[in-house]
């Protein structure tokens, strides 16, 4: 066995991956800029797992088979798929719909829209430091109108100092992630053995093995998913072609009063989703549909209280919220003893864990996780806000962060967005805008594009990195460093990418509408809070705190009775937008697979397991297919919303 594992563990991710991987980078944010931003054509990073990564890995994977036969010394190894996949996703989650796709629309945006009607420039303008946003409207003003290319010096100077700060921000705020994941990777990955549903396609993509390539259920499964959506795609320049009915349609259940509340329910039948929700355990597919309808019966129950009145009754994001806040910290408390051996490992001159195989010594990431925090934390001051609510900020948000890592880990959710709920509007709502100053409430605006939402949330990609390494048997010290390039990189091409094409096409026009609006979002929310200085939201406060006590009050439920269905993550994702549109999915997934457990056992459930890895691929390659028509012709195809 030792000799065995030795010999696993000379696997090694060579230089050759790597490279491919960063050469991988720019083509892949210049595809996503392309048809999320431009052509809406697709959107691979508002779910789980990136279509546009799948692709890559599998087009990479076909073409390895004949290498590895004819040519083995230019064929690549396990571990070099795996970090030409892993690269490619950290870098596609950096330039994705929550995040840098946010951040470059609001770099000018505040000068280029300020007029005397909204009084931008008086209300926040002295706020807004130089050195992260862009006033000169000589540079912005090809970047709004279009016609022009970002291939100017001019230009290229003009956003030279608010990209290089903002790389810098983004790259040790992820540096930060990536030590967090180094510090409990071992407890989770080894010692808890968590499940990890996201990666199951990946890995099977990534081996050497020609044994899923042959499977004929699969390539079954694959017909009917890519078949389905390359059908639907094909409908958007053929309308005479008849459509298969699996997109988000919506139905209205009541008309009459109090049951009207309910409100239209969405239904869909997505194959990616079903089958991603195979692979979710029973009590968190369960628990996604059953909550989906527990908000709709608050709805019920507020209209029959008189209750719809109140703006935010239910307070269902505040209750979301409150539940990820729980989440985190139910993941910092189950994991409490190993962080305590770790600190023990810093202070004693005996080791009390070996980390020689870790991605970075233990020493090392406490010390990167602390000094990174620490430079967030003298961003944020020398940006204007003050230490106490930029420390309350960054701390808030890495709990979110480590309640969706540990959620993804564990149970593989499909989708994570939590829309709008954000450290600032905890904040604010906690303290009242009157209670924090402009510069504060400025600063927490530019961080818009980390707080908007969190689908497209590095930090899993970097956890579900290391278990992909640990289940090949490779070491995944050179995996981290490849994190690291990937970061870097992958931050600096989607500036470039969403550059040239706002440039081209002109950040204030139709074809490049969501760059506006993500731009629009944080300013006018910030003139509302400046104009209409609030005191303390106490009922939006307790309901967040209502989320965090319903939440570790699942979780207690779920480790002392076995027959609790209830799980905790399922009450906190169910109110997001992605789970409003896949619930019925995850219905069906919950449905196949308790049927296929309660009457074929689990020798059938491990014989389906190929079906429902084909219908997901399918379903990518399809819309890869169809956003890469979009970034080849330069066209819509109609593809655009899950």
């Amino acid at each position: 066995m030792m000799n065995n594992n030795k010999l696993h563990s000379e696997q090694r991710i060579t230089l050759k991956g790597i490279i491919l991987g960063l050469c991988l980078i720019p083509a892949h944010c210049y595809w996503i800029m392309m048809t999320e931003i431009v052509w809406y054509s697709g959107h691979p990073t508002i779910v789980s797992l990136f279509f546009n990564a799948v692709f890559t890995i599998f087009v990479i994977a076909l073409l390895n088979l004949p290498l590895k036969r004819f040519a083995p010394r230019m064929a690549l190894s396990e571990p070099d798929l795996l970090v030409i996949f892993v690269m490619v996703a950290i870098a596609s989650a950096i330039c994705g719909h929550d995040m840098v796709e946010i951040l470059v629309p609001i770099v000018g945006h505040a000068f280029w829209f300020a007029s005397p009607e909204n009084e931008w420039a008086q209300l926040f303008h002295r706020y807004l430091p130089s050195w992260l946003t862009i006033s000169d409207k000589k540079i912005l003003e090809e970047y709004y109108e279009g016609n022009s290319t970002i291939y100017e010096w001019a230009h290229i100077r003009g956003w030279l100092v608010p990209m290089g700060w903002w790389v810098g921000f983004i790259f040790v705020l992820l540096f930060v992630m990536l030590c967090f994941t180094v510090i409990v990777r071992r407890q989770w990955t080894e010692q808890e053995k968590l499940s990890y549903p996201i990666i199951q396609l990946p890995l099977e993509l990534s081996s050497h093995s020609v044994s899923f390539f042959r499977n004929r259920t699969m390539w079954v499964a694959f017909a009917i998913g890519c078949g389905i959506d390359l059908i639907n795609g094909m409908r958007y320049f053929y309308p005479m072609i008849p459509e298969i009915p699996v997109r988000r349609r919506y139905i209205t259940l009541f008309t009459e009063k109090p049951w009207n509340a309910i409100g239209s329910i969405p239904i869909s039948f997505y194959p990616f989703v079903i089958g991603l929700g195979f692979f979710i355990p029973l009590d968190l597919s369960f628990s996604c549909w059953f909550f989906f309808w527990v908000w709709r019966a608050e709805d019920v129950l507020s209209s029959i209280l008189g209750l719809r009145s109140l703006p935010e009754f239910p307070y269902v994001t505040e209750q979301a919220a409150g539940g990820y806040i729980g989440l985190g910290l139910i993941a910092i408390w189950a994991t409490r003893g190993h962080l305590k051996r770790v600190f023990r490992t810093l202070i004693r001159s005996d080791k009390v864990m070996d980390d020689s195989r870790e991605p970075l010594r233990y020493r090392t990431a406490v010390v990167g996780l602390l000094v990174g925090f620490t430079l967030l934390i003298v961003f944020s001051v020398r940006a204007g806000m003050g230490v106490k609510i930029a420390v309350a900020f960054f701390a808030l948000y890495f709990l979110l962060a480590i309640a969706i890592s540990r959620m993804r880990a564990e149970l593989g959710t499909p989708v994570h967005d939590l829309h709008y709920a954000g450290p600032e509007q905890m904040l604010t709502k906690l303290l009242g805008t009157r209670r924090i100053n402009g510069a504060d409430l400025t600063i927490m605006s530019l961080f818009w594009f980390i707080t908007r939402a969190y689908r497209s949330h590095p930090m899993p990609h970097q956890l579900e990195g290391f278990k992909m390494a640990e289940r090949i048997h490779t070491g995944s010290r050179h995996l981290a460093w490849a994190m690291i390039l990937a970061t870097f990189v992958g931050a600096v091409a989607s500036f470039w990418a969403l550059l040239h094409y706002a440039y081209r096409f002109g950040a204030s026009s139709r074809i490049v509408g969501p760059a506006l609006t993500f731009g629009r979002e944080p300013f006018d929310r910030l003139q509302t809070w400046l104009y209409h200085p609030t005191e303390s939201n106490i009922p939006a406060t307790g309901f967040i705190l209502l989320g965090i006590v319903i939440t570790i009050f699942l979780a207690i439920m779920r480790t002392r009775f076995v027959w609790w269905w209830f799980h905790p993550a399922g009450y906190a994702v169910s109110s997001s937008w992605g789970m409003n549109v896949f619930w019925m999915c995850l219905f069906m997934s919950w449905l196949i697979k308790g049927i296929i457990l309660r009457f074929g056992g689990i020798r059938t459930h491990r014989r389906v397991v190929p079906f429902f890895l084909g219908l997901i691929l399918g379903e990518c390659i399809a819309r890869s297919i169809w956003a890469l028509i979009s970034v080849i012709f330069s066209i819509p195809t109609g593809t655009g919303h899950w």
